[in-house]
């Protein structure tokens, strides 16, 4: 399961807060350090005039044997507890024969041992020799370590409740801070599901103002290449519909000018026939009888040219090649400076009218392309058929793809369209040499349509 990654607010408060408790830690290490420094010199001070007035009492004693351990005894009473200092007096079998009060501050009350042991210093403990008994003078820090104990924790409280102040502080100032981020990732979302209305307003911050302009310009331009897209599709279905209506119409004018153009002209063929047979005896009348009947031969030429070119592929596949290589033919007649090499398979089984249509298209809008944008002076047509897809290449020698082949040329879109209906692919490749290779592949549907016109009247 993948874990969530902390949010941005969160891992800046972690990192404030850790930059505040290694100051902390440092600060309590600097603390410890000059504490300990300060209790062994209270402690130092108080042992050396501890030891003066010791050493006087016992140089007294020494004095007078007699009297003076009753004097030292009663001097120790006397004073009772000395500061940082704890006074014991053994005898000279190492029995205890005085120990000096506790102090009452804080009685009762010790730092933990852990504690003690980091911050107390190691003072020696002193011995004075007085006949017979001995006084013994240990330093005790007890008192300042539990004061520093107490300083300690009320610091450490005090750091840890400004510390707890701190971090509520530095995230309600980054929530506040990262509150526009909100409103960019609703745009962002609204964005991915194709809607930029949304236009982010100004932070008053220049990092988020700038991600907030760069926001807009981009929503602004995907708006207008959305709108353009959408007139674009518009301009390209109206397109479609229009060379769907001339496709239809070009279906009429060639039905009509074979059913009745062609007929008529076969029955003028056939009365200057007759005409020519029964006036072999006439001169003027044979002569007006023939010249009638070489004329319709060349009307119903003209007519036959005018249908190739009305409806190229409509008798289905069994005629495509043939089909393809006449329009070769034609385009050769029209343009003799460009040399046209023709080669087509032969069609093993129909195809429909509507592929035949399209690669007849394809190859019209190739061929043209080359007469009026290439400047070529020879073009290779290939055209191979197998039982699952068509392949059609027209490949020139002219000035290639940057000027014969631009893509915003309204036929290349059409050509594109037109291969993308029928779920084929187009290819157009700049030769080494120069020139453009167009290359399209048609896929054969399992089910043809069988055309009912043939492409000759």
């Amino acid at each position: 399961m993948q874990t969530r990654p902390a949010s941005l607010g969160n891992r800046v408060g972690l990192v404030v807060v850790a930059t505040l408790a290694v100051m902390l830690i440092a600060g309590a290490t600097c603390w410890v350090r000059e504490t300990r420094r300060a209790i062994e010199e209270e402690v130092h001070a108080a042992s050396h005039v501890a030891q003066q007035w010791i050493s006087v009492l016992v140089s007294e004693t020494l004095r007078d044997p007699a009297q003076g351990p009753t004097r030292l005894m009663a001097e120790l009473r006397a004073v009772g507890r000395l500061r940082a200092n704890q006074l014991e007096v053994v005898g000279s079998e190492g029995q205890s024969l005085y120990i000096s009060p506790e102090s009452p501050y804080k009685a009762g009350r010790y730092a933990p041992e852990w504690f003690s042991d980091w911050v107390a210093p190691s003072l020696p403990v002193r011995h004075f020799d007085a006949g017979d008994r001995q006084v013994v003078l240990r330093p005790d820090v007890s008192r300042s370590v539990l004061d520093a104990w107490d300083d300690l924790f009320t610091g450490i409280g005090t750091a840890i409740a400004l510390l707890c102040l701190v971090a509520f502080g530095a995230r309600a100032a980054l929530n506040r801070a990262l509150a526009p981020l909100a409103d960019i990732d609703r745009a962002l979302a609204r964005g991915a599901d194709g809607n930029f209305d949304v236009r982010l307003p100004a932070y008053r911050a220049a990092e988020l103002d700038c991600v907030a302009n760069s926001y807009n310009r981009l929503a602004d331009a995907l708006d207008q290449s959305r709108a353009q897209n959408l007139r674009l599709e518009e301009d390209q279905a109206f397109a479609r519909a229009v060379q769907a209506r001339l496709e239809e119409e070009r279906r009429l004018i060639a039905r009509d000018l074979h059913d009745e153009l062609g007929q008529a002209i076969t029955a003028v063929r056939a009365i200057s026939g007759a005409i020519l047979q029964r006036c072999d005896d006439q001169p003027q009348i044979h002569g007006s009888a023939q010249a009638i009947l070489a004329m319709t031969g060349q009307m119903q030429d003209g007519v036959r040219t005018i249908l190739q070119r009305l409806r190229p592929a409509n008798s289905g596949g069994a005629l495509l090649d043939q089909a393809v290589a006449e329009y070769c033919r034609l385009w050769s007649g029209h343009h003799p400076q460009i040399a046209l090499d023709c080669h087509t398979s032969p069609i093993a089984a129909p195809t429909s009218e509507t592929l035949g249509i399209a690669v007849l298209r394809l190859l019209q809008e190739s061929l043209t392309n080359v007469a009026r944008h290439s400047g070529a002076s020879h073009v290779d047509v290939r055209l191979d058929i197998a039982a699952d897809a068509i392949a059609l290449e027209v490949c020139d020698n002219g000035c290639g793809i940057v000027a014969a082949a631009n893509p915003a040329r309204y036929g290349l879109i059409g050509m594109r369209e037109r291969v993308a209906e029928l779920h084929g692919e187009l290819r157009l490749e700049s030769l080494s040499g120069g020139g453009l290779r167009v290359s399209a592949r048609l896929p054969i549907p399992s089910s043809h349509e069988e055309s009912n016109h043939g492409l000759h009247a």
